[in-house]
């Protein structure tokens, strides 16, 4: 009979560390991937404009009313379209956003993220 002289594999504690580190990044990315999501959503909205006819015609309200529906259609809850900054200059019209989302970790630890998206339309 032959003797062992070097165990091979993992420990139980070995396996907690390594269990503990996956349980702590898919709580990241169950946090995370939300946030990503909505934002992909907001810049398909945005983008949408850009197809929008007579867009650059449209006063500010009129434009924040259509991001407001759009947001609507796409669930998008947490991003108000009030966020949209419209600049127009030599016939172009730009619009773009800029806003934050915090978001709840575990304990007293939040995630910040910062989206930001500018798209030219109209004019030709």
């Amino acid at each position: 009979m032959k003797v062992a002289r070097y165990q091979k594999g993992m420990t139980a504690i070995g396996w907690l560390l390594v269990l503990g580190l996956i349980a702590f990044f898919t709580l990241i990315a169950l946090r995370l991937v939300p946030l990503y999501m909505e934002y992909g959503k907001v810049v398909s909205v945005m983008e949408s404009l850009a197809n929008e006819p007579n867009i650059s015609t449209q006063t500010r309200r009129q434009i924040i009313s259509l991001v407001g529906k759009r947001f609507d259609i796409n669930d998008v809850s947490h991003v108000d379209p009030k966020l949209v900054k419209i600049s127009k200059d030599k016939g172009r019209m730009t619009l773009s956003i800029e806003y934050e989302r915090r978001e709840h970790l575990m304990g007293n630890v939040d995630v910040v993220a910062r989206f930001s998206k500018t798209l030219e339309v109209g004019g030709r």
